[in-house]
This record gives C-alpha cells, sequence and structure tokens, in this order.
C-alpha cells in the first residue's frame, strides 16, 4: 500500500492543476444535486419487525388520519375565568373551525368532546390531526394552523400550539458552531509557523466537507435521511478532515526541513503519513458501517453518511493535498533555525511532548495506577445511563411545542404528552363483535397499573380494526413508561384469548421505546465487534500483543469516561446550565453506538501516530524508554494538535440547542480530550516503559501466519534516499 500511495501522491502533485478541477467539479455537481433534490430530511424513526412499526403498518392503511402527524392545540382561560363559559366555548369553536379548513388537515378533534378539558376547567387539549408524516408538512402549513387558531385570543384566551407536528427537521449550523473552525485555523498557525499551510489544511478539509454534505443531501430523494444525520456527518467530516490533511502535510513539512526534494517528498508524505491516514480512515468507516448490525433503518442510513463523508476525507487527503502541495512547491520548506527545522534535525532543547514523555515514564506504575483511578472515577457516573428517544420536554423553554408540552403535563398529567395506541384486530369474535371486544380490552388495560385512562374505541372505516388510546400515568421518554408497554404486552395474550381478538401496542410513544430496547441490546455485541476489530488491525500493524490489548483497554476507559461526563451534565444536572441543557433525563438512544463508533476511528488515529513513531525507533535501535522518547519528541507535537482540533470542532456544536446533537458532541469532545491527553499520550507510553522489550513480542507461529501491513512505509524507508535539495535563503516559515 506504501509504493502505491507513493506513486499516487506523486501522480497528485504532477497534475496537480487537473486534480484540484476534478475536486472542484465534484463539489459543483453535489451543490447541483442538492439544488435538484430540495434536500429535504425526515425524522421518522422506522424499526422494520418490532410490534409497533406493524402495528403502524396497519394503521397507516386503515386510519388514514390517525397515522400521520398530529399538532396539539391549547387553550388557556385567562385568570378567574373557565374555558367551559359559553363565551369562551363559543370561541374556541370558531377556532377549531377554521383550524379543520387549514392546508392538509384531515381531522380535528374537539377537546369537549374528547373531554379533554383539566380539573379546574382552564384548560383545553384538541388534537389536529394530519395524514402525512412530520416531513410531509408542506411549508406554511404549522404556521397556517398557527394563524387560524388565533382567533380565540379575541376572547381573551391563550393559546399554544405545538405536538408531535413539530419535531426538528434540521439542525441549523450558525456563527457559533463555526468557532470550531476558528480554533483549527489558529491551532495550525501555531503548529505549522506558516500561514499558508494552515490555510492549505483548512481549505482542501472544508472543500473534502462540502463535497461529502452536498452529495449526502442531494439523495434524500432516494433515502430517508433524519436531520440530525448530516450534522453527525459534518461534525465528523470536519474533524477528521483538518486531522488527515494535518497529519500528511506535518511529515511532508518535516521532510523538507531534512532536505528532500519537494517532488520525493509528497510522495513520500503520502506513502508513509497517507498510509496511516487511510488506515485511520478505514477504523472508523468500518465501525460507522457497522451500525447496520443494529438493523434500524434510520441509523444505518446515518452510518453510512458519516462513512461516506470519512472516505472523501481521506480521498482529500491523498489526493487533494498533494496537488496543492505540489503547487505551494518550495514555499513550504520551513526556514533554516526554525522551530521545525531544529525539531527535523533533533537540535534544541525537547519538545513538550518529549519533556512530558520523560515525566511519565519516570514512575510508569504510579502513573498507570493514578490515571486507572481517575478514569474510574470520571467513568461511575455512566452506570446511571439513561436512554430514549427525545420529546418535546427537552427542547428550547421558548418554544412552542416546549410551552404545549409544559402546560399539558401540568394541567392533564405527563402521560397525555405520550399516549399510547391499542390497535385491535377481529379473531375469533369477528368483524361483528369487534366493538364489544375492543371495549372489554380497553375497560381492561384501563385497570393497569401505570395508567390514567383508556379511550373509547374507534372502528376503522371498513370494521375490520379498533384503535384505543392509553394515556400512561408517566411521560414517554419516563422508564416507568416502558414498563407499563411491557406490562400490556405480558397481558394481551390473555386478553386476545379472553375476547377473541388481536392486539397490538403501538404508537409513537411505543414506537421510541422499541427502538431505545433494540438499541440496548445491539450496544453489547457492536462494541465487541468494535473492541475485536481494534484488537486484529492493531496486532497486523504493529506485531506485538501488548500494543492492541492496551489500546484496547484505553479505548474502553476514554468511552467510559465519555459517558460518565454525559450522565453526569444531562442526567444528573451538573453544570447543566453552562452548557445550556434546560433539562435533564434520558439521552437520545443511539448515542453509546454513534459516540463508540466515532471514538473507536479517532483513538486508533492517535494511536498509529504515535506508537508507529516509537516503534520506528525501537526496530532502528533505540531503547524501549529511548524509543519512547524519541517517538514522542516527533510525534506528539501533531497529536496534540490533532486532537485540540477534534475537540474544538465537536465542542462547537455543544452550543446548539437540539438536544439530540448537544449531548453527543458533548460526549465526543471529552472522549477525545480524555483519549489524546490522558490515554494515548499518558498511559500509552507508561504501559510501554513498564512491559519494556515485552511491549513488542509476539509469539513466531503467529508472527509466521499474520500477514505483514506496512502502514507507516517500511518498503519506502528501504529506498536510497534521493540528494538533498538545495535550500534557499529567505523562504517564509
Amino acid at each position: 500500500m506504501a509504493t502505491l500511495l507513493y506513486r499516487l501522491g506523486r501522480a497528485s502533485a504532477r497534475r496537480g492543476a487537473a486534480v484540484i478541477g476534478i475536486w472542484v467539479i465534484l463539489l459543483v455537481a453535489a451543490v447541483a444535486g442538492v439544488a435538484a433534490s430540495g434536500a429535504q430530511t425526515d425524522d421518522e424513526f422506522r424499526i422494520p419487525g418490532t410490534e409497533s412499526q406493524q402495528a403502524l403498518d396497519v394503521l397507516a392503511e386503515r386510519f388514514p388520519a390517525a397515522s400521520g402527524t398530529s399538532a396539539q392545540v391549547v387553550f388557556i382561560a385567562p385568570e378567574g375565568g373557565t374555558i367551559t363559559a359559553p363565551q369562551t366555548q363559543a370561541a374556541i369553536a370558531r377556532a377549531l373551525s377554521a383550524a379543520r379548513t387549514a392546508p392538509q388537515v384531515a381531522a380535528v378533534v374537539d377537546p369537549f368532546t374528547a373531554r379533554t378539558v383539566s380539573r379546574d376547567q382552564r384548560v383545553a387539549l384538541a388534537q389536529v390531526q394530519y395524514p402525512v408524516k412530520t416531513a410531509e408538512l408542506e411549508d406554511g402549513s404549522l404556521e397556517e394552523l398557527e394563524r387560524r387558531v388565533a382567533v380565540a385570543e379575541q376572547a381573551g384566551l391563550r393559546v399554544v400550539v405545538g405536538g408531535d407536528a413539530y419535531q426538528t427537521t434540521g439542525v441549523p449550523v450558525g456563527a457559533t458552531e463555526l468557532i470550531g473552525v476558528v480554533v483549527a485555523l489558529v491551532v495550525l498557525l501555531v503548529t505549522f509557523g506558516s500561514l499558508l499551510a494552515a490555510g492549505m489544511t483548512l481549505v482542501a478539509a472544508l472543500l473534502g466537507v462540502g463535497v461529502g454534505l452536498a452529495g449526502l443531501l442531494s439523495l434524500t430523494e432516494l433515502i430517508t435521511l433524519s436531520s440530525t444525520a448530516p450534522t453527525l456527518a459534518l461534525m465528523i467530516g470536519l474533524a477528521v478532515g483538518i486531522d488527515y490533511s494535518l497529519f500528511l502535510l506535518s511529515r511532508h513539512r518535516a521532510q523538507l526541513a531534512e532536505g528532500m526534494s519537494v517532488p520525493e517528498s509528497i510522495g513520500r508524505a503520502t506513502g508513509t503519513a497517507g498510509g496511516a491516514v487511510v488506515f485511520a480512515g478505514l477504523t472508523v468507516i468500518i465501525a460507522m458501517a457497522g451500525l447496520a448490525i443494529v438493523r434500524i433503518p434510520f441509523l444505518t442510513v446515518m452510518g453510512l453518511a458519516a462513512s461516506l463523508t470519512v472516505a472523501i476525507a481521506v480521498a482529500v487527503a491523498i489526493t487533494l493535498l498533494p496537488a496543492l502541495l505540489g503547487l505551494a512547491g518550495e514555499r513550504l520548506r520551513p526556514r533554516p533555525g526554525s522551530r521545525t527545522a531544529r525539531l527535523a534535525a533533533g537540535e534544541g532543547p525537547g519538545s513538550l511532548g518529549e519533556r512530558w514523555a520523560r515525566l511519565v515514564i519516570a514512575r510508569p506504575a504510579v502513573t498507570v495506577l493514578v490515571l486507572l483511578a481517575g478514569l474510574g472515577v470520571l467513568a461511575l457516573p455512566a452506570r446511571d445511563l439513561s436512554l430514549a428517544l427525545p420529546d418535546h420536554g427537552r427542547s428550547a423553554p421558548e418554544s412552542n411545542e416546549r410551552q404545549a408540552y409544559d402546560i399539558i403535563s401540568a394541567s392533564f398529567g405527563p402521560g397525555f404528552n405520550g399516549p399510547l395506541l391499542l390497535m385491535i384486530e377481529p379473531g375469533s369474535s369477528g368483524k361483528a363483535g369487534l366493538q364489544q371486544a375492543a371495549g372489554r380490552v380497553a375497560a381492561e388495560v384501563a385497570r393497569t397499573p401505570g395508567v390514567v385512562g383508556a379511550s373509547a374505541p374507534q372502528l376503522s372505516p371498513d370494521g375490520n380494526a379498533a384503535i384505543v388510546q392509553v394515556i400512561p400515568r408517566t411521560g414517554p421518554a419516563d422508564e416507568a413508561t416502558a414498563d407499563l408497554v411491557r406490562a400490556i404486552r405480558d397481558r394481551a395474550g390473555d386478553l386476545e384469548k379472553a375476547t377473541g381478538t388481536s392486539i397490538a401496542v403501538t404508537g409513537s410513544t411505543a414506537a421510541g421505546i422499541d427502538v431505545s430496547q433494540r438499541l440496548s441490546e445491539a450496544l453489547p455485541p457492536f462494541a465487541a465487534v468494535v473492541v475485536g476489530l481494534a484488537l486484529v488491525l492493531l496486532l497486523l500493524v504493529f506485531r506485538s500483543v501488548v500494543v492492541p490489548v492496551k489500546a484496547a483497554v484505553g479505548f474502553l476507559l476514554s468511552v467510559g469516561a465519555a459517558f460518565g461526563i454525559v450522565v453526569a451534565v444531562f442526567q444528573w444536572g451538573w453544570l447543566a446550565e453552562a452548557f445550556g441543557a434546560h433539562t435533564t433525563g434520558p439521552v437520545i438512544s443511539f448515542l453509546p453506538i454513534i459516540v463508540i463508533a466515532v471514538l473507536f476511528g479517532l483513538a486508533m488515529d492517535y494511536e498509529v501516530f504515535l506508537v508507529s513513531r516509537i516503534r520506528e525507533d525501537f526496530v532502528h535501535g533505540a531503547g524501549p524508554r529511548e524509543a519512547i522518547v524519541a517517538g514522542s519528541r516527533h510525534a506528539a507535537r501533531v497529536v496534540t494538535a490533532a486532537a485540540l482540533i477534534m475537540f474544538s470542532v465537536f465542542a462547537s456544536f455543544v452550543t446548539t440547542e437540539d438536544m439530540v446533537v448537544k449531548p453527543m458532541a458533548l460526549a465526543l469532545a471529552a472522549g477525545v480530550l480524555v483519549d489524546a491527553f490522558v490515554v494515548r499520550m499518558t498511559l500509552v507510553p507508561a504501559v510501554l516503559a513498564l512491559t519494556g522489550r515485552a511491549a513488542w513480542w509476539l509469539p513466531a507461529r503467529l508472527d509466521r501466519v499474520l500477514p505483514r501491513v506496512d502502514i507507516e512505509g517500511e518498503s519506502l524507508a528501504a529506498k536510497p534516499a534521493p540528494p538533498p535539495a538545495p535550500q534557499p535563503a529567505g523562504l517564509p516559515r
């Protein structure tokens, strides 16, 4: 692979203008695709094969109005007034009559008919049903509904509209999120000491992200894309895009400082650092694509979307960046006497990374014990990790949907924000007896502990199915509601025998519970696959037993610490206000799997770049401790810059109001800091120092069986080096 990448890098440098032109054409084509497709996202969480989804599919055929999305209209009487006063009822009737003619509305449920009036008679709750999913609502439909029901305000009522129809259909990226890019530019400037090098790295990464994100959004007519998928792809694509270009450009400038010619340096940098980039990218791609094993379509698409942006970031690093390097030519060569030149020559005082490595390995046993204790403490809160799909109780306090949610919870109970649906189909009772049988089911379920009440059965137009709405005592994200769903399903068999019917528990709340359960069940095997993959890949690369085991254990420690921090902030409420978390509660169900997949790739990224330099010095005759110090001297600076860039990009997304993205961004930002600085740059050198030469031991039989993978370009190192290039005076740094 090193030889192939060497040739690719040199070819890209020779034909720089053509390579850049191809990437620009790809960007223009992807943007045109976005304009043609409309880039519509869909936050419907489908889970084929589950009871709730099968029932929802039947409901879509037999109850079209009930199978779409819905809005909730809350009417609040003024102080001293009641919602049942004649003039107030008349105002509500006028508002609901206007709502029935609003665009796309299929039906309106009157609160006085449905008896959804609060006990103090100050609040009434009406339902507006749409025959389509949220993503299929036309622009302006909800705004028009709000305008029409607002006529009730003329009678002194307060009107708030919320409900499932207000699901987010996109996460806006604003100036705050771009702070990460600015911080990345500053880090690159400090790392390279060159505006040209820093700008080149950033431009290459941004172009790659543009191609990947636009290409992804142009496919929305062919695939169902959740609003979170592009945001995740943007976060990951931007972070790894900058890092991969940073790794390759750092190697190129170090070789130029040693006197290598520009074409040869581009080829060798692509063959060495580029090989590590390909390896790191493949680990992220495999991990993200591995989300398909969960068998949830929206999560599969999310993983493949992130994989696409990572693949493009790798392609940019090994083709577009060499082209840019070729055009830059000698202008990237460090000036004699500069920091980069002194580091390449091994002159001057030791770097901060070198001094840190000496400190860490001075007492390696103490270092390991202290770090294990500290990481264990950080991971302790992870035991309380609670997962659920987000509801409007986690939305921003000023939003209409959050205000409606809070008013409904206070006036009727939290269960009214997440009702369950029972779909009842005729069995031995026959179609004629369905109404009576469904009524008996509703009465029995209403007596289940944790149930506030159950509605009268509603028959489908063809009479082949009935639905019953069940109101839990607890909210849609509460664990007690999940327990209630399981309790009803456990009783369903006896009720089916007693009534001669077929019963299924469904609705958006039950579907969310099924998603969380499927994800919880898939998490252990997914983590096992990821850790197993790490062991195999690192075994191939480093031909060592200790290195893969150490890397996998360190990865698990990083993930545990990241989960612990998320629980402390978003569930326990520690520093919640500082992070913009307006309420505490369960985090998004797919957070653990996404975080494990992304952090795995990044951890292996840092592992390869640090340990490969240490191994290189050890193979060339340095002692175990000397190799650790020498490797850290060259790699720590790059790993530090990469980690700071990753952290800044992820941390910038913590500022978003979206409660799906916010905890995920915090977990990734915290995980990157812990893995890079605590695990890779501290724990890893300490363990290598403790194990000494045994760290690089591999059983002879296993050594003969395993294929050899040339990640760091050992085959290129065997080639005779070209004569040093002349170094013109006065070149910029």
